[in-house]
């Protein structure tokens, strides 16, 4: 084999399993972004005074996508080593994560979650957190991967330690406690992602990395006891009640509504038990899927191996098809273009708006059927062509 091929093989290798669970948590993101735009926005789905079970669960499963992108980002960077010495890979981590913050700041605020750009109202959400993760998970590759991976494990297990924190210094909001760090009347910015403890899951997914240089058995026999011991660890603490979430969960209504209040963890920022929920089931998914005969779940390998430009492209196009209906329905589109205050972001909804359940679903079917043939048309560029430009998206 050639110096020339055998590079071109290197580079082409990829681990099937983490792209097909990157690909089913992506598909699954749409489905919380089609609720924000054509949902009713009055009624929050993990108030159990509100909800129903099924809105509720619409959201619940949604709670997957972030825990286990931060975590496979760090997995992603690791295998990135195949290719790139550590220098390399620190260098492509910290100016991707740079190019992330600004997506995050002018590209999906400006042209998919308002289409405008008054910066009335800002949200720091995902890409905002997963930009900052991966420049300091730039400086972290220089340490042994034993100390990576205790870096980021602490971090998840201990942040909740500082819950009792209260202060508005926008330091700390940025690092743990979600708000404000700019409140002008003109001007509002706020943290929804703070940085604790996502830096921490993408350390740790780091760590994780390692285990898919193993032999297919002994990375499985890993994964399977890591996956029920991460979820038999959830279901004990949140039993026990008293460490790892700031919501306590109680005795509702109903045998069924006492069962949501146990699910009801918190996501801003993501306590212990949260990422412990999801992280445990996201763990045994990858185990499932590993050396299997992928089937069925082949379509979201394609996303998975694109995930970006599947992220850029589905904001524009839920809320294109937001205004559609609107203007439809009303005459006029307006509200789909501006966001008064956070209750009603990132659209204020016009008097009445919001569909049923299914008209979501169906929406949101609509669109990762839309996005798949744009996917596979990138996915297959981004197999023939080495430009460094494409492995930004």
């Amino acid at each position: 084999m050639s110096a020339l091929t055998e590079a071109v093989t290197i580079k082409r290798v990829r681990v099937e399993s983490i792209d097909v669970v990157r690909g089913v948590i992506m598909v699954l993101m749409a489905l919380d972004h089609v609720r924000d735009f054509f949902g009713n926005s009055s009624v929050s789905p993990t108030n159990l005074a509100q909800t129903t079970v099924a809105l509720f669960f619409t959201r619940w499963i949604t709670y997957f996508c972030a825990p286990v992108f931060f975590l496979l980002t760090g997995t992603g960077a690791y295998l990135t080593l195949r290719r790139k010495s550590k220098r390399e890979l620190s260098r492509f981590l910290f100016t991707r994560g740079l190019w992330l913050i600004f997506l995050e700041l002018v590209v999906t605020r400006g042209f998919g979650l308002q289409f405008n750009f008054d910066y009335h109202v800002t949200m720091l959400i995902v890409l905002w957190a997963l930009g900052w993760a991966m420049i300091v998970l730039s400086v972290l590759v220089y340490l042994p991967n034993s100390l990576v991976t205790t870096f980021g494990v602490v971090m998840i297990a201990s942040h909740n330690l500082f819950d009792s924190i209260r202060s508005s210094n926008p330091v700390w909001s940025i690092l743990h406690s979600p708000n404000f760090i700019v409140n002008h009347p003109q001007h509002m910015v706020f943290v929804a992602y703070p940085l604790i403890p996502w830096i921490g899951v993408t350390a740790a997914g780091y760590g994780l990395g390692q285990i898919y240089s193993w032999p297919s058995e002994r990375r499985r026999a890993f994964l399977l006891p890591l996956g029920i011991g991460l979820t038999a660890a959830f279901f004990i603490l949140r039993g026990i009640n008293v460490y790892g979430e700031p919501r306590r969960w109680a005795t509702q209504k109903s045998a069924v509504f006492t069962a949501l209040s146990f699910l009801n963890t918190t996501k801003y920022p993501p306590s212990l038990l949260f990422l412990l929920m999801t992280l445990g089931p996201a763990i045994l998914f990858l185990w499932a899927v590993d050396a299997r005969t992928l089937g069925w779940l082949r379509p979201a390998l394609t996303i998975g191996k694109v995930p970006m430009f599947y992220y850029l492209l589905h904001l524009p196009l839920i809320h294109i098809l937001a205004i559609v209906v609107c203007y439809a329905r009303y005459g006029e589109v307006h509200w789909m273009f501006e966001s008064t205050n956070l209750s009603q972001f990132p659209i204020t909804p016009p008097p009445g708006w919001g569909y049923s359940l299914p008209v979501v679903y169906l929406v949101w079917v609509l669109v990762v059927l839309a996005l798949y043939p744009l996917c596979r048309w990138f996915a297959a560029l981004k197999q023939r062509s080495s430009a460094a430009w494409l492995s930004y998206f």
